[in-house]
């Protein structure tokens, strides 16, 4: 009987954690992103980014990736905004309290210890039936030091799953600044291009602009001399002041992408970026690896935010529980009292005491039982968020791959509008040179071939801007980062349907 209540006291003083265990969700039984699997886009030859792109199926990404670009002036760019951009160092800051967080909420596992000295001045009022000294002096000094000592065994696993909750919380904060850090160097790479691709827009819409202004001054003289009507000059003003009007919208398109550029990088907007960009500086990546759909639920940093926050909640639910069961309290004190301090801690002044308390809610209203159902409940919507989330993600995936696809197939179209309306001008200028066609002829056909320019430069762009958002939506390789992926790789994660949440007594 000495032996089971023995082993029953071991138990209860080793405490088992109520409420669920956290498993991890089990990785999306799908193949594909898109219903027809991706394979590679088209080419366009003879044309700056118009290389054809393979998809490596269940391939990785590396931890720069922007250095597939093959370009100095962004590696300066993104290397500067991961060292000077406020946002994420906040986040890097907000990543170092919840892990503070964390620790400091381990001490609940152990014992509390504290010291105390008091001395007090003290005088009993005449006639006292017990006057504290023993020469019953009514008027004298008290000093007392102690060393106090609480635990309170976690027999229901109440500071397991606080502590639990408060890593899972780090997590959370880890996640976040991660998906900042992806974020960070995906949008300076998109701002770089859309700098870019705006001033060669701008470029050619100036001397589009130039044209129609020129032709213009041409039909004016031959209205002035009677060869045209005035229907056809002013249809020509109205042309040149459209594209007058459309020039102060992309001024103020490339100003607001060059200020974004400099914020992102940790700089005043008026302080200009660090580099001159152009879209001819970049090479387009040609083999682009594309993460299988099980491994992507183990890298995108918001799958495994929202991963995290599922896992507090569940460590909540188990909180909730445990506070309505009765918890014990152990103390023990030991110190010396004297009336001066030279006595202090000599024979006979010393005292001692054990105490073990039980304490259990017995009516409270009904609150604790309502916030156990409020964590449970809280544990459905975040387990609703995490099926959110990592549809959205498959979702930003698809979108990206189709929008690759189509953005190869803009570009074969764009690139064929500029060498046909290349050709319309070669042709145009040789019949004017030898008599066959007016000169009117040549600019109109000046005007196509700088529009057809402008159309391609944007479709070079969108091929350029879509690769930066298939790298970030796959994750952005942050997992070869050793500042980012400690030791947790994905990679073995990927491959782990459902893990026991792990206590640290």
């Amino acid at each position: 009987m000495i032996k089971k209540s023995a082993v029953l006291a071991s138990m209860l003083l080793a405490g088992c954690a109520v409420g669920p265990d956290f498993q991890r969700p089990a990785a999306p039984a799908v193949s594909h992103y898109t219903a027809a699997p991706a394979t590679s886009t088209v080419a366009t030859a003879g044309v700056p980014g118009g290389a054809s792109q393979r998809f490596e199926r269940g391939g990785d990404i590396p931890a720069q990736w922007w250095q597939l670009f093959h370009s100095p002036a962004l590696d300066a760019l993104v290397k500067q905004a991961l060292a000077r951009n406020p946002d994420l160092k906040a986040a890097q800051a907000a990543l170092l309290a919840a892990r503070e967080n964390a620790l400091a909420g381990r001490g609940a596992y152990y014992p509390s210890v504290g010291v105390g000295l008091s001395a007090n001045r003290q005088q009993d009022p005449p006639g006292a039936l017990a006057p504290v000294p023993s020469s019953n002096a009514s008027l004298y000094n008290l000093l007392t030091a102690q060393v106090s000592v609480s635990y309170m065994p976690d027999v229901f696993g109440l500071n397991r799953r606080t502590v639990e909750a408060l890593q899972a919380q780090a997590q959370v904060a880890r996640y976040e600044m991660i998906a900042a850090d992806m974020a960070l160097g995906a949008n300076v790479a998109v701002t770089a291009i859309q700098v870019a691709s705006l001033r060669e827009q701008l470029k050619a819409t100036q001397e589009l602009a130039g044209l129609s202004a020129h032709v213009l001054s041409i039909m004016r003289y031959q209205l002035a001399k009677g060869y045209i009507g005035r229907l056809d000059v002013a249809a020509q003003e109205t042309q040149l002041a459209q594209v007058n009007a459309s020039l102060p919208a992309l001024r103020t398109q490339l100003a607001q992408q060059q200020h974004r550029l400099s914020v992102l990088a940790g700089r005043f907007p008026g302080e200009g970026p660090a580099a001159a960009f152009e879209l001819s500086d970049l090479q387009l990546p040609q083999e682009l690896p594309l993460s299988l759909p099980s491994a992507l639920v183990a890298q995108r940093p918001d799958v495994l935010q929202a991963q995290a926050n599922l896992h507090a909640a569940s460590a909540q639910v188990g909180v909730a529980i445990a506070n309505r069961l009765p918890n014990l309290t152990l103390s023990a004190d030991a110190g010396s009292t004297a009336l001066a301090i030279r006595n202090l801690f000599t024979s006979g002044t010393g005292f001692w005491g054990l105490g073990a308390g039980l304490a259990a809610p017995i009516f409270q209203g009904g609150s604790l039982r309502h916030q156990e159902r409020a964590a449970k409940a809280a544990y459905t919507q975040a387990a609703e968020q995490y099926r959110s989330t990592v549809l959205a993600a498959f979702e930003d995936v698809a979108d990206t791959l189709t929008a690759l696809q189509q953005d190869a197939q803009a570009l074969q179209a764009a690139a064929a509008a500029d060498k046909a309306a290349r050709v319309t001008l070669d042709l145009s200028q040789r019949q004017w040179k030898d008599g066959y066609a007016g000169y009117l002829a040549v600019l109109a056909a000046e005007q196509a071939a700088l529009q057809a320019r402008v159309s391609l430069v944007q479709a070079q762009a969108s091929r350029y801007a879509d690769t930066v958002a298939l790298f970030q939506a796959l994750g952005g390789g942050w997992w070869h980062r050793a500042d980012l992926a400690q030791d947790d790789h994905p990679a073995t994660a990927a491959h782990t349907t459902s893990t026991k949440a792990s206590h640290d007594p």
